[in-house]
Protein backbone atom coordinates (compact mmCIF):
# COMPACT_ATOMS: atom_id res chain seq x y z
CA UNK A 1 0.00 0.00 0.00
CA UNK A 2 1.35 3.31 -1.07
CA UNK A 3 1.68 6.37 1.14
CA UNK A 4 -1.27 8.31 -0.99
CA UNK A 5 -3.37 5.33 -1.79
CA UNK A 6 -7.14 7.01 -2.03
CA UNK A 7 -6.05 10.33 -3.31
CA UNK A 8 -7.02 11.28 -6.50
CA UNK A 9 -5.23 13.95 -8.49
CA UNK A 10 -6.35 15.69 -11.82
CA UNK A 11 -3.34 16.77 -13.69
CA UNK A 12 -3.71 19.52 -16.34
CA UNK A 13 0.07 20.37 -16.30
CA UNK A 14 2.66 20.10 -19.30
CA UNK A 15 5.82 19.33 -20.06
CA UNK A 16 8.35 18.91 -16.86
CA UNK A 17 8.06 20.38 -13.76
CA UNK A 18 4.04 19.74 -12.96
CA UNK A 19 4.16 16.12 -14.79
CA UNK A 20 7.08 15.53 -12.17
CA UNK A 21 4.92 16.61 -9.46
CA UNK A 22 2.16 14.21 -10.47
CA UNK A 23 4.57 11.40 -11.18
CA UNK A 24 5.91 11.78 -7.26
CA UNK A 25 1.71 11.39 -6.27
CA UNK A 26 1.51 8.61 -8.50
CA UNK A 27 4.77 6.53 -7.19
CA UNK A 28 3.14 6.90 -3.78
CA UNK A 29 -0.07 5.66 -4.79
CA UNK A 30 -2.13 8.23 -6.06
CA UNK A 31 -4.34 7.46 -8.84
CA UNK A 32 -3.06 10.49 -11.42
CA UNK A 33 -5.15 11.05 -14.38
CA UNK A 34 -3.31 13.52 -16.27
CA UNK A 35 -5.36 15.78 -19.17
CA UNK A 36 -3.97 16.85 -22.45
CA UNK A 37 -5.58 18.46 -24.88
CA UNK A 38 -6.33 17.45 -28.52
CA UNK A 39 -2.36 19.03 -29.21
CA UNK A 40 -0.81 15.89 -26.90
CA UNK A 41 1.80 17.42 -24.02
CA UNK A 42 4.23 19.44 -25.79
CA UNK A 43 6.71 17.15 -24.00
CA UNK A 44 5.87 14.44 -26.46
CA UNK A 45 7.64 16.43 -29.33
CA UNK A 46 11.02 17.25 -27.13
CA UNK A 47 14.18 15.36 -27.80
CA UNK A 48 14.95 12.59 -27.85
CA UNK A 49 11.69 11.99 -29.78
CA UNK A 50 10.97 8.29 -29.90
CA UNK A 51 7.59 8.69 -32.84
CA UNK A 52 4.53 7.93 -32.10
CA UNK A 53 3.79 10.58 -30.06
CA UNK A 54 6.57 9.47 -27.26
CA UNK A 55 9.88 11.21 -26.09
CA UNK A 56 12.51 10.04 -23.64
CA UNK A 57 11.35 14.01 -21.96
CA UNK A 58 7.47 12.62 -21.38
CA UNK A 59 9.15 9.27 -20.18
CA UNK A 60 10.74 10.83 -17.71
CA UNK A 61 8.06 12.51 -15.98
CA UNK A 62 4.85 10.71 -16.78
CA UNK A 63 4.97 7.00 -15.21
CA UNK A 64 2.11 5.62 -13.29
CA UNK A 65 -0.44 7.72 -14.52
CA UNK A 66 -4.07 7.17 -16.39
CA UNK A 67 -4.07 9.51 -19.51
CA UNK A 68 -6.87 11.22 -21.44
CA UNK A 69 -7.98 13.94 -23.72
CA UNK A 70 -10.18 16.65 -23.04
CA UNK A 71 -10.43 19.77 -24.87
CA UNK A 72 -10.75 22.96 -22.94
CA UNK A 73 -12.11 25.14 -25.12
CA UNK A 74 -15.20 23.15 -25.60
CA UNK A 75 -18.28 23.46 -22.46
CA UNK A 76 -18.93 19.71 -22.90
CA UNK A 77 -15.17 19.19 -22.05
CA UNK A 78 -15.13 22.09 -18.97
CA UNK A 79 -18.70 19.92 -17.60
CA UNK A 80 -16.57 16.91 -17.73
CA UNK A 81 -13.24 18.06 -16.24
CA UNK A 82 -15.87 19.19 -13.33
CA UNK A 83 -17.16 15.64 -12.54
CA UNK A 84 -13.47 14.59 -12.23
CA UNK A 85 -13.09 17.50 -9.67
CA UNK A 86 -16.24 16.45 -7.87
CA UNK A 87 -14.18 13.70 -6.03
CA UNK A 88 -10.83 15.02 -6.88
CA UNK A 89 -7.93 15.97 -3.64
CA UNK A 90 -5.63 17.61 -5.82
CA UNK A 91 -5.87 19.46 -9.29
CA UNK A 92 -2.22 20.23 -11.11
CA UNK A 93 -1.71 22.69 -13.72
CA UNK A 94 0.68 25.40 -15.36
CA UNK A 95 -1.22 27.63 -17.10
CA UNK A 96 -0.32 31.19 -17.69
CA UNK A 97 -3.15 33.21 -15.41
CA UNK A 98 -5.56 34.49 -18.28
CA UNK A 99 -5.32 31.05 -20.15
CA UNK A 100 -6.24 29.40 -17.04
CA UNK A 101 -9.24 32.00 -16.27
CA UNK A 102 -10.53 31.47 -20.64
CA UNK A 103 -10.72 27.67 -19.57
CA UNK A 104 -12.16 27.78 -16.91
CA UNK A 105 -9.73 26.41 -14.63
CA UNK A 106 -8.44 29.60 -12.36
CA UNK A 107 -8.25 29.83 -8.59
CA UNK A 108 -11.37 31.35 -7.59
CA UNK A 109 -13.65 29.57 -9.37
CA UNK A 110 -12.51 26.64 -8.63
CA UNK A 111 -12.12 26.99 -5.34
CA UNK A 112 -15.55 28.43 -5.14
CA UNK A 113 -17.09 25.17 -6.38
CA UNK A 114 -14.51 23.12 -4.86
CA UNK A 115 -13.48 23.75 -1.24
CA UNK A 116 -11.88 20.97 -0.51
CA UNK A 117 -9.84 20.41 -3.70
CA UNK A 118 -5.87 21.13 -3.29
CA UNK A 119 -5.16 23.50 -6.34
CA UNK A 120 -1.28 23.39 -7.40
CA UNK A 121 -0.28 26.08 -9.59
CA UNK A 122 3.14 26.41 -11.28
CA UNK A 123 4.29 28.94 -13.14
CA UNK A 124 7.56 30.63 -14.41
CA UNK A 125 8.21 33.65 -12.28
CA UNK A 126 5.74 33.37 -9.09
CA UNK A 127 1.90 34.42 -8.67
CA UNK A 128 2.62 37.87 -8.24
CA UNK A 129 4.95 41.11 -9.62
CA UNK A 130 5.55 42.24 -13.41
CA UNK A 131 6.31 39.20 -14.63
CA UNK A 132 3.57 36.66 -13.22
CA UNK A 133 2.01 36.73 -16.96
CA UNK A 134 5.35 35.52 -18.20
CA UNK A 135 5.59 32.06 -19.67
CA UNK A 136 9.07 30.15 -18.05
CA UNK A 137 11.37 27.89 -19.26
CA UNK A 138 13.86 25.96 -17.44
CA UNK A 139 17.05 27.07 -18.78
CA UNK A 140 15.70 30.98 -19.17
CA UNK A 141 15.14 31.02 -15.27
CA UNK A 142 18.02 29.95 -14.34
CA UNK A 143 19.56 32.32 -15.86
CA UNK A 144 16.82 34.99 -14.45
CA UNK A 145 17.54 33.53 -11.19
CA UNK A 146 21.15 34.15 -11.10
CA UNK A 147 21.95 30.10 -11.21
CA UNK A 148 23.66 30.36 -14.53
CA UNK A 149 25.77 32.86 -13.65
CA UNK A 150 27.00 30.66 -10.67
CA UNK A 151 28.09 27.60 -13.53
CA UNK A 152 31.26 27.57 -15.50
CA UNK A 153 34.75 28.33 -15.79
CA UNK A 154 35.23 31.99 -14.04
CA UNK A 155 37.01 33.23 -16.98
CA UNK A 156 34.56 32.27 -19.76
CA UNK A 157 30.79 32.86 -20.59
CA UNK A 158 28.06 31.35 -18.42
CA UNK A 159 27.00 28.12 -19.23
CA UNK A 160 23.88 26.23 -19.21
CA UNK A 161 23.07 23.18 -16.04
CA UNK A 162 23.99 19.81 -17.60
CA UNK A 163 20.15 18.75 -16.56
CA UNK A 164 17.19 20.54 -16.12
CA UNK A 165 17.58 21.55 -12.57
CA UNK A 166 15.00 24.04 -11.62
CA UNK A 167 12.61 22.01 -13.84
CA UNK A 168 12.55 18.80 -11.60
CA UNK A 169 14.06 20.81 -8.04
CA UNK A 170 9.98 22.65 -8.85
CA UNK A 171 8.41 19.35 -9.39
CA UNK A 172 9.87 18.52 -6.10
CA UNK A 173 9.22 21.56 -3.98
CA UNK A 174 5.09 21.18 -5.37
CA UNK A 175 5.10 17.65 -3.90
CA UNK A 176 6.40 19.04 -0.88
CA UNK A 177 3.76 21.83 -1.17
CA UNK A 178 0.73 19.98 -2.08
CA UNK A 179 1.34 16.84 0.50
CA UNK A 180 2.00 19.83 3.34
CA UNK A 181 -1.43 21.03 2.44
CA UNK A 182 -2.62 17.08 2.36
CA UNK A 183 -1.63 17.03 6.09
CA UNK A 184 -3.55 21.06 6.89
CA UNK A 185 -6.62 19.59 5.48
CA UNK A 186 -6.15 16.08 7.20
CA UNK A 187 -5.87 17.70 11.10
CA UNK A 188 -8.44 20.33 10.11
CA UNK A 189 -6.26 23.19 9.99
CA UNK A 190 -7.16 24.01 6.28
CA UNK A 191 -9.79 23.01 3.44
CA UNK A 192 -8.27 23.05 0.25
CA UNK A 193 -5.83 25.78 -0.35
CA UNK A 194 -3.50 27.05 -3.14
CA UNK A 195 -0.32 26.08 -3.37
CA UNK A 196 2.18 28.24 -5.52
CA UNK A 197 5.10 27.15 -7.11
CA UNK A 198 7.40 28.75 -9.53
CA UNK A 199 10.83 28.20 -11.47
CA UNK A 200 12.07 31.43 -10.54
CA UNK A 201 11.15 30.91 -6.57
CA UNK A 202 12.52 27.95 -6.95
CA UNK A 203 16.21 28.91 -8.60
CA UNK A 204 16.43 31.65 -6.17
CA UNK A 205 16.24 28.74 -3.27
CA UNK A 206 18.71 26.69 -5.13
CA UNK A 207 21.20 29.74 -4.71
CA UNK A 208 21.77 28.65 -1.06
CA UNK A 209 24.62 30.26 0.87
CA UNK A 210 25.44 31.90 -2.26
CA UNK A 211 22.66 34.14 -1.81
CA UNK A 212 22.71 34.49 1.78
CA UNK A 213 26.47 35.23 1.03
CA UNK A 214 25.35 38.49 -0.74
CA UNK A 215 22.86 39.42 1.87
CA UNK A 216 25.32 38.63 4.72
CA UNK A 217 28.18 40.47 3.05
CA UNK A 218 27.28 42.44 -0.56
CA UNK A 219 29.56 40.16 -1.82
CA UNK A 220 28.68 38.89 -5.21
CA UNK A 221 30.17 35.30 -6.07
CA UNK A 222 31.81 34.18 -8.85
CA UNK A 223 31.86 30.97 -11.36
CA UNK A 224 34.35 28.36 -10.07
CA UNK A 225 33.88 25.64 -12.57
CA UNK A 226 34.64 22.18 -10.46
CA UNK A 227 35.92 23.80 -7.26
CA UNK A 228 36.23 26.04 -4.85
CA UNK A 229 38.40 29.57 -5.23
CA UNK A 230 39.13 29.13 -0.98
CA UNK A 231 39.70 25.52 -1.14
CA UNK A 232 42.62 23.91 -2.47
CA UNK A 233 43.41 21.04 -3.93
CA UNK A 234 39.37 21.05 -4.99
CA UNK A 235 38.00 19.99 -8.11
CA UNK A 236 38.56 18.06 -11.33
CA UNK A 237 42.09 16.90 -12.10
CA UNK A 238 43.63 14.94 -14.91
CA UNK A 239 44.38 11.00 -14.65
CA UNK A 240 45.27 8.82 -17.12
CA UNK A 241 42.39 7.51 -18.53
CA UNK A 242 39.94 10.76 -17.38
CA UNK A 243 39.23 12.95 -14.88
CA UNK A 244 38.63 12.79 -11.22
CA UNK A 245 37.59 15.12 -8.67
CA UNK A 246 39.73 15.34 -5.30
CA UNK A 247 38.62 17.33 -2.44
CA UNK A 248 41.31 18.36 0.55
CA UNK A 249 39.45 21.44 2.50
CA UNK A 250 40.74 20.54 5.54
CA UNK A 251 44.53 20.65 6.96
CA UNK A 252 44.72 17.21 7.65
CA UNK A 253 43.12 15.62 4.91
CA UNK A 254 45.29 17.80 2.42
CA UNK A 255 48.21 16.15 4.44
CA UNK A 256 46.36 12.11 3.90
CA UNK A 257 46.31 13.38 0.27
CA UNK A 258 50.19 14.02 -0.17
CA UNK A 259 50.12 10.20 1.04
CA UNK A 260 47.75 8.98 -0.50
CA UNK A 261 48.95 10.34 -4.04
CA UNK A 262 52.43 9.30 -3.33
CA UNK A 263 53.85 13.35 -2.90
CA UNK A 264 54.58 13.62 0.97
CA UNK A 265 57.74 16.17 -0.29
CA UNK A 266 54.86 18.83 -1.02
CA UNK A 267 53.37 18.83 2.56
CA UNK A 268 57.31 20.88 3.39
CA UNK A 269 56.78 22.44 0.22
CA UNK A 270 56.84 26.31 1.08
CA UNK A 271 53.98 27.04 -1.40
CA UNK A 272 51.90 24.80 -0.18
CA UNK A 273 52.02 24.63 3.59
CA UNK A 274 48.70 26.34 4.43
CA UNK A 275 45.14 26.35 2.53
CA UNK A 276 45.60 30.05 1.70
CA UNK A 277 49.07 29.32 -0.20
CA UNK A 278 47.63 26.85 -1.87
CA UNK A 279 45.01 28.90 -3.37
CA UNK A 280 47.67 31.48 -4.51
CA UNK A 281 49.81 28.84 -5.75
CA UNK A 282 46.66 26.61 -7.03
CA UNK A 283 47.70 26.19 -10.88
CA UNK A 284 51.89 25.19 -9.81
CA UNK A 285 49.95 22.86 -7.07
CA UNK A 286 47.22 21.77 -10.10
CA UNK A 287 50.45 20.35 -12.12
CA UNK A 288 52.26 18.65 -9.48
CA UNK A 289 48.96 16.82 -8.77
CA UNK A 290 48.57 15.85 -12.69
CA UNK A 291 52.08 14.81 -13.47
CA UNK A 292 51.32 12.08 -10.32
CA UNK A 293 48.18 11.14 -11.51
CA UNK A 294 49.11 10.67 -14.88
CA UNK A 295 51.18 7.43 -13.87
CA UNK A 296 47.89 5.54 -13.09
CA UNK A 297 43.80 5.27 -14.24
CA UNK A 298 41.33 6.86 -12.26
CA UNK A 299 39.94 3.38 -10.81
CA UNK A 300 43.72 2.82 -8.94
CA UNK A 301 43.59 6.77 -7.96
CA UNK A 302 40.03 6.15 -6.36
CA UNK A 303 41.37 2.94 -4.54
CA UNK A 304 44.12 4.74 -2.95
CA UNK A 305 42.26 8.19 -2.40
CA UNK A 306 39.34 5.83 -0.44
CA UNK A 307 41.76 3.52 1.61
CA UNK A 308 43.34 7.11 3.23
CA UNK A 309 39.84 8.65 3.32
CA UNK A 310 40.21 11.39 1.26
CA UNK A 311 37.03 12.98 -0.54
CA UNK A 312 37.32 11.77 -4.02
CA UNK A 313 34.85 10.57 -7.21
CA UNK A 314 35.11 9.40 -10.46
CA UNK A 315 33.50 12.17 -13.00
CA UNK A 316 31.08 9.45 -14.97
CA UNK A 317 29.13 9.41 -17.66
CA UNK A 318 25.67 9.11 -17.93
CA UNK A 319 26.48 5.42 -19.72
CA UNK A 320 28.57 4.96 -16.38
CA UNK A 321 26.53 5.85 -13.86
CA UNK A 322 23.52 3.78 -14.80
CA UNK A 323 25.06 0.69 -14.85
CA UNK A 324 27.29 1.20 -11.73
CA UNK A 325 26.84 -1.00 -9.23
CA UNK A 326 25.98 1.75 -6.12
CA UNK A 327 23.41 2.96 -8.66
CA UNK A 328 21.80 -0.27 -9.33
CA UNK A 329 21.69 -1.49 -5.60
CA UNK A 330 19.70 1.64 -4.56
CA UNK A 331 16.76 0.90 -7.29
CA UNK A 332 17.13 3.59 -9.35
CA UNK A 333 17.08 2.25 -12.77
CA UNK A 334 13.23 0.39 -12.77
CA UNK A 335 11.33 -1.58 -15.33
CA UNK A 336 8.08 -0.19 -16.57
CA UNK A 337 5.74 -2.16 -18.30
CA UNK A 338 3.90 -0.60 -21.25
CA UNK A 339 0.29 -1.11 -23.04
CA UNK A 340 2.20 -2.94 -25.80
CA UNK A 341 3.28 -5.06 -23.74
CA UNK A 342 7.03 -3.82 -23.83
CA UNK A 343 9.24 -3.07 -21.12
CA UNK A 344 10.63 0.51 -20.60
CA UNK A 345 13.80 1.16 -18.76
CA UNK A 346 13.12 4.30 -16.44
CA UNK A 347 14.66 6.11 -13.56
CA UNK A 348 13.70 4.88 -9.61
CA UNK A 349 12.38 6.28 -7.26
CA UNK A 350 14.09 9.64 -5.73
CA UNK A 351 13.27 8.57 -2.17
CA UNK A 352 12.24 5.18 -0.72
CA UNK A 353 9.70 5.09 2.36
CA UNK A 354 9.98 1.36 4.34
CA UNK A 355 6.48 1.30 5.94
CA UNK A 356 4.52 2.14 2.30
CA UNK A 357 7.25 1.99 -0.14
CA UNK A 358 6.09 3.21 -3.77
CA UNK A 359 5.86 1.87 -6.97
CA UNK A 360 7.01 3.06 -10.27
CA UNK A 361 3.46 1.88 -11.99
CA UNK A 362 3.38 1.44 -15.15
CA UNK A 363 4.95 2.97 -18.10
CA UNK A 364 4.27 6.39 -19.37
CA UNK A 365 0.83 6.27 -21.20
CA UNK A 366 -0.19 7.08 -24.72
CA UNK A 367 -1.85 9.78 -25.30
CA UNK A 368 -6.04 9.30 -24.54
CA UNK A 369 -5.14 5.75 -23.69
CA UNK A 370 -7.36 5.37 -20.80
CA UNK A 371 -10.41 7.70 -22.01
CA UNK A 372 -12.68 3.98 -22.11
CA UNK A 373 -11.61 3.87 -18.78
CA UNK A 374 -12.37 7.21 -17.19
CA UNK A 375 -14.91 8.30 -19.22
CA UNK A 376 -16.76 4.94 -19.47
CA UNK A 377 -15.36 3.30 -16.11
CA UNK A 378 -15.01 6.38 -13.98
CA UNK A 379 -17.68 8.50 -14.98
CA UNK A 380 -20.53 5.91 -16.50
CA UNK A 381 -20.64 7.42 -20.17
CA UNK A 382 -21.75 5.09 -22.80
CA UNK A 383 -19.86 3.74 -25.71
CA UNK A 384 -21.69 5.96 -27.22
CA UNK A 385 -21.84 9.29 -25.38
CA UNK A 386 -17.91 8.33 -26.13
CA UNK A 387 -18.15 8.53 -29.45
CA UNK A 388 -20.33 11.34 -30.02
CA UNK A 389 -17.83 13.89 -27.43
CA UNK A 390 -14.99 12.49 -30.15
CA UNK A 391 -16.83 13.39 -32.90
CA UNK A 392 -17.93 16.79 -31.52
CA UNK A 393 -14.25 17.47 -30.65
CA UNK A 394 -14.85 17.41 -26.70
CA UNK A 395 -11.94 14.86 -26.48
Amino acid sequence: MGALDGIKVVDLSRVLAGPFCGQLLAENGADVIKIEGPEGDLNRAFPHVLGDGDSTNFRSVNRGKRDITLNLKSKKARDLLDRLLADADILIQSFLPPVAEKLGVGWDRIHRDFPDLIYVSISGYGAEGPLSNKPGYDTMVAAYSGVMSLTGEPDRPPVRLGVTAIDLATGMLAYGGVTTALMARERGRARGQRVNVSLLETGVTLLGFHGVGYLTTGEVDRREGAGYETLSPYGAYRAKDGEIMIGAPTQTMWLKACKALGMEELVDDPRFTTNVLRCEHREELRTEIELRLSTSTVADWVEKLEQAGVANSPINTVDRVLTDPQTLANHMVVNCAAADGSIQRLLGLPFKLTGTPGNPGSAPPRQGQHNRDVFCGDLGLSLEELEQLETEGAI
